[in-house]
């Protein structure tokens, strides 16, 4: 049997529907119907229509899930392009993770896939098609998953803040959503600022009480400058994975970068006062730092204290061993000359502008294509991410968790991660156990240098 054919027979068995007999001896699991779909909404004046969402006229929901609960997540395409569903973050079997040709085909119109799997780590994580990326994601399928701790520090609220842009006209219509010279560079910017789709939304949360803030970036390209306009708030989540809670806060003066991929959870001690707000600010370029999201204070003051909130329980990720580990090294820059991508059924931007080790990604489902490091099962690693480049680089690993450990630029947090956002001519150490065997996608995730080349995959064996 060959690849192509044992991944047809997968995507068969896996799209029928959530079966009672996989969850058997195990806790009933929590179940969503997802369906991709055409969407308008209207930013401001005008209405936008030609966007991807999981509702008609909303962006696509808050997904709830808890640590050690089985999830059913069945997921039907009813847009003509094809198109599947990657859960950003997640440490799941590899069959599950929603990667065309690598993990399964792509869904055709009104095609079905069932993603099944119990996630081992809470925190915050989101969920983006990675098929037909750039259009799909660009026009607004990107949504937050939540996967709540089993055992979970007692807050008071809890919101969540969905950071992306959107390309529009005056009239409310569709910009392209890549050019060539923004793939080529930094990407191509939006020029509607949101927070879970509006412009500076205001949420209620009661006085003095503590409050989750989970922001996500889940841009095609713009790294956020983020901070808080207040100091009565820590640090607690870092891609999903718990702080020390002694992390500096932002500053306006030293912002936190969040690129495209991250997460942070920040916990808020709400002002004690009626009406009074917090608000997160970012930074753009040549403009002063504007609003992104604000927290206002209503009711009865609680009389909460953020110093009595206990650490996030520890994910249970396997901590690298530094003394055995094998080094890899990943080179991430421009693309040679004279290559071309494929244009398979989850589509290419017609250029290939950049590379990993000097060997771009050929496209999906591309014959001959290896991967670019095969890792053994149980072994730990230090791979060394090397920017040979003037931009910056949010490098996604999928399915594994690491940790960074030197950068010849900066101080890094020892913290696990997903997502790294690699500086200009920065070279970062970080060490992984792989635990997880599968094909895991390796890429940029800045959409336009992920689909003109900066793509591979990672074998566990």
């Amino acid at each position: 049997m060959n690849r192509r054919t044992f991944l047809l027979g997968s995507a068969a068995m896996a799209g029928t529907t959530c079966l009672a007999n996989t969850f058997q001896g195990r806790a009933s699991p929590i179940t969503y119907d997802m369906t991709i779909q055409p969407a308008i909404y209207q930013f401001g004046a005008q209405t936008t229509h030609g966007l991807v969402s999981l509702s008609p006229d909303a962006p696509p929901p808050v997904i709830y899930g808890k640590q050690g609960v089985p999830l059913c997540l069945a997921v039907t395409n009813s847009m003509p392009d094809y198109t599947a569903m990657h859960w950003h973050g997640m440490r799941i079997d590899n069959q599950m993770d929603g990667v065309p040709y690598l993990t399964q085909l792509p869904m055709g119109q009104n095609d079905q896939f069932v993603y099944e799997f119990t996630p081992p780590d809470a925190g915050t994580y989101w969920y983006h098609p990675h098929c037909m990326t750039m259009s799909q994601m660009a026009h607004g399928l990107t949504g937050a998953l939540i996967i709540e701790e089993a055992n979970a520090p007692e807050f008071d609220a809890d919101q969540v803040v969905n950071l992306r842009d959107f390309r529009l006209n005056d009239d409310g219509s569709l910009l392209p959503s890549y050019t060539a010279r923004g793939a080529a560079r930094a990407g191509t910017f939006g020029n509607v600022q949101t927070a879970n789709w509006y412009r500076s939304p205001s949420y209620d949360h009661p006085c003095g009480g503590l409050v989750r803030l989970r922001v996500l970036n889940t841009d095609t390209t713009r790294i956020y400058k983020l901070h808080l306009d207040t100091t009565d708030a820590r640090i607690i989540a870092w891609d999903g994975h718990p702080t020390d809670l002694n992390l500096p806060l932002p500053t306006p003066e030293e912002p936190l970068l969040l690129g495209p991929g991250q997460r942070v959870d920040f916990a808020v001690q709400m002002p004690s006062g009626e009406g009074e707000s917090i608000t997160l600010m970012a930074k753009f370029p040549g403009v002063a730092a504007r609003p992104m999201a604000q927290l206002r204070a209503v009711g009865n003051d609680l009389r909460r204290d953020l110093r009595d909130l206990p650490r996030l329980p520890a994910n249970p990720v396997s901590m690298p061993d530094l003394s055995t580990a094998q080094p890899h090294e990943f080179i991430f820059g421009w693309s040679p000359e004279g290559t071309a991508p494929n244009d398979g059924y989850c589509g290419s931007l017609g250029y290939t502008f950049w590379s990993i080790n000097r060997t771009p990604w050929s496209g999906d489902a591309a014959k001959g294509t290896g991967p670019l490091a095969t890792l053994e099962h149980g072994r730990s690693y230090i791979l060394r991410l090397r920017n040979e480049s003037p931009n910056l680089h949010p490098i996604h690993l999928h399915g594994l968790a690491f940790v960074p450990l030197r950068s010849n630029l900066r101080q890094l947090p020892a913290l696990f991660t997903d997502t790294l956002l690699l500086l200009k001519d920065e070279i970062v150490d970080i060490a992984l156990v792989a635990d997880n065997p599968g094909d895991w996608a390796f890429h940029c995730h800045v959409i336009e240098h992920q689909k003109t080349g900066l793509a591979g995959y990672i074998s566990v064996v």
